[in-house]
This record gives structure tokens, sequence and C-alpha cells, in this order.
């Protein structure tokens, strides 16, 4: 079988359900009643309290929105509204570690739950900007020393980015990296969450900074808080299956954009996109290049494509179409995902569930994939990584 017993799966999005002390015991006194807290509220059905997220007035009762690890497809829909609904690996690290060894995943990295996945709320519904700051580090602090800290080989840090001024985020990602962090959140686009555009040079100091530091950004699907437009009478079925979609949207700005021509250094991955889209949007973009670029706002002389192929990697769980397109992709491009606790995951079947996906491709390519690209976009080795890297290279 191709996905050999020493080849150790590194997911590239997971996610983690915030415990309800991270801001408890990390922010100053005078934030703690308007910081993020649990409060026990009464059941709308009579049953036990329903457990809440508060923040500066306002309620979040989403605590563990799509915690749906060990529950049946038949079960989905049911959001959890206690910690006691969810299993212990959704909110404990050292429970996550042994979820992880049922399902044979060796490595993660985590994208917040109450915070959004680019920490977003933080930015959209904070109305004090130095709770919002305090909060933001609060998470991060959490991350690093506490959840990442509880198995520093296998937890790969990603932080949220205090959005709202590019100057704090600069200052947060300087802070996080001496402190072991290795990748940023951000989200797939700006302008929806009433930001500057990437067009502009609002963020040159922010995409320097995870260029020093050698940090990608991981640009989760749907951290645009933008999820794609449907008929009003269409069932949620329909954003869920185009959600990919945002990533394409994505791959079209970040690739006609000068981002990459600004930041040469800059990575991106595209957290929860899928890979299958990519061959046909690149020859799309490529074509449209071609043709336009001469009256466009647009590098001239740098084929999309190649910008693609240094800068962007792809995500997915189970991109069946992808795989089998994986030499036009780039299979150096291609990064694996569990998804766990979320309902797209195969948890606690991820590995068998993955050699039946990867039975016909070669070892090196499914090493690649699996763990080695993994490996490299995150700057996250061990000494025997770094030596296949370093023969493959």
């Amino acid at each position: 079988m191709p996905l050999q017993p020493w080849m150790k799966l590194m997911s590239v999005d997971d996610h983690l359900i915030e415990h309800p002390r991270v801001w408890a015991d990390r922010l100053p006194a005078k934030y703690l009643q308007r910081g993020p807290r649990i409060v026990d509220e009464p059941s709308p059905s009579g049953g036990p309290p329903i457990q809440v997220w508060h923040y500066e007035g306002k309620r979040f009762p989403a605590i563990g929105l799509n915690a749906v690890a060990g529950k049946r497809p038949e079960e989905f829909g049911v959001e959890p509204v206690r910690y006691a609904d969810m299993i212990p690996g959704c909110y404990d690290p050292r429970a996550r570690l042994a979820d992880m060894d049922l399902d044979g995943v060796w490595g993660a990295a985590n994208f917040p739950s109450f915070p959004r996945f680019a920490g977003a709320l933080f930015t959209v519904e904070s109305q004090d900007a130095d709770l919002g700051l305090a909060c933001v580090r609060a998470y991060n602090d959490f991350v690093i020393d506490e959840w990442c800290a509880t198995a520093p080989d296998r937890f790969i840090p990603l932080i949220i980015l205090p959005l709202w001024d590019p100057e704090l985020c600069v200052a947060e990602i300087h802070r996080t990296a001496a402190k072991g962090a290795r990748g940023i959140t951000f989200p797939e686009n700006t302008v929806p969450l009433d930001l500057p555009s990437i067009y502009t040079d609002h963020w040159d100091g922010v995409f320097s900074a995870a260029e020093e530091t050698g940090m990608p950004l991981c640009m989760h699907f749907g951290s645009s808080g933008s999820p794609p437009a449907t008929a009003p009478e269409a069932p949620y079925a329909v954003t869920i299956a185009l959600y990919g979609t945002n990533s394409m949207s994505a791959t079209a700005h970040l690739l006609f954009s000068p981002v990459f021509h600004r930041h040469p250094g800059l990575k991106v991955a595209l957290s929860e996109g899928g890979v299958g889209w990519v061959p046909y949007l690149l020859e799309r973009i490529d074509g449209t290049w071609q043709r336009h670029r001469w009256y466009q706002n647009v590098v001239k002389d740098v084929r999309p494509s190649d910008l693609f192929r240094k800068h962007i990697y792809g995500c997915f769980i189970d991109d069946v179409a992808g795989l089998k397109a994986r030499h036009d992709i780039g299979v150096g491009n291609m990064t694996w995902e569990c998804d766990y606790p979320h309902s797209d995951s195969y948890w606690p079947h991820s590995r068998a569930y993955a050699e039946k996906v990867f039975a016909d491709i070669p070892d090196d390519e499914v090493h690649q994939i699996v763990e080695l690209n993994t490996r490299r976009l995150f700057g996250f080795h061990d000494g025997q990584v770094d030596r296949a890297t370093q023969a493959e290279g």
C-alpha cells in the first residue's frame, strides 16, 4: 500500500474548540466581564442549561460549531450546546492526541472556533480596540503555551491577528514568532470584513512580517464571513457544495494582485478549499492574462500559473479528482487535511480512508502530499524528515 507505515499524516486543517477559561485565565481583571466568557443559560427545551459565549454584551450561542466528531451523519445539524455534548478531544489537547492516535494522524494545525477561522470576530465585534487586542494576544498565548506545548512535535501553532490595525498585526507576528508560532490565519478576502483589499499597500507590512518570520498565510474557506450567494429557497447544502469557490476567488485575486511580486517569499495555504478545480482555474487565468494583460493593471511578464506553483498550496481532505490531476496542479503544491472535529472529517478512520484514496499513487508522491509538503510549508521539521527533504531537494 502506498501509504506506508513510516509516513506521518500531517493535517493542515483541524479545528479546536476553546475551553471556557481560555480568556478568563489570561485577560487582565478589568476586562473579565466584557471579555469572552461562558455563561449558563436556561435551555429553551427545559433540559439542562445551555452554555453560551458572551463578549462585549453580545451572545454567541454556537460554542461547538460543527464539532460533530463521534456522531453519525444522521445526527449532524444539531450543534453542541454544552461541552458535555462534545467528545473531549474537541477542547482538551491531551484528549486530542489520543484521538489523533486512534485516527492514525501524527500532526495537525488547528484553526480557532469562537474567534472565527481568521480571528475576525475581534475585528468585527470589538467596540474596545484595547480589549480586542488583549483577546487576540490571549488566544495566541493559549495556542502556543497551552495547546501546542502539550506536544510541540505534533501541533503546529497557528495565530490570529488584530486585523483592524496592520501595525499591531506586524507586532503580533513578531511577538508570536519568537514564541514558536508557525502559521498565520488570514481572511480569504478582506473586503467583506470592511477592510482594505490586497490590491492596496495596506497589508504590505503584514505580508513582509510573514515573509521575515517564514510563516504562511492560512486562508480557510469562509474566513471572509461571506459564504457563496445562492437562492433564498436553496438548502444550505448548496452553500456547502460551493464553498470551494471562495478559495477559487482568493486564488484569482492573489495571482492578479501585486502581492507575490512585492513579497517573493510569501506562502499561502488555501485551507479546506480542495484542489480539483486548480487545473481549470489556472488554465483560465493564464488564458485571460495572455489575451488581456496589455490593457489591464496586472504584471505583464510573469505567468500567473508560475506564481501559483511558487507561492500557493492547495489543501484537501478527499479530492479524488484533484489527485488524478496532481501533475497538472503540482505534487509539491498539495497538502492533506483531516478537518477534525468537523463534519467533513473521516475520524476515526482518516488513515484507513487515506490508504484507499492514495492506493494508486507512487510512494514518493504520497509522502510529499501527506507529510513533506506540510513540513516544508510550516518549517515544522524533525531530523528524519529534514534528511528526507534534503535528499529529495
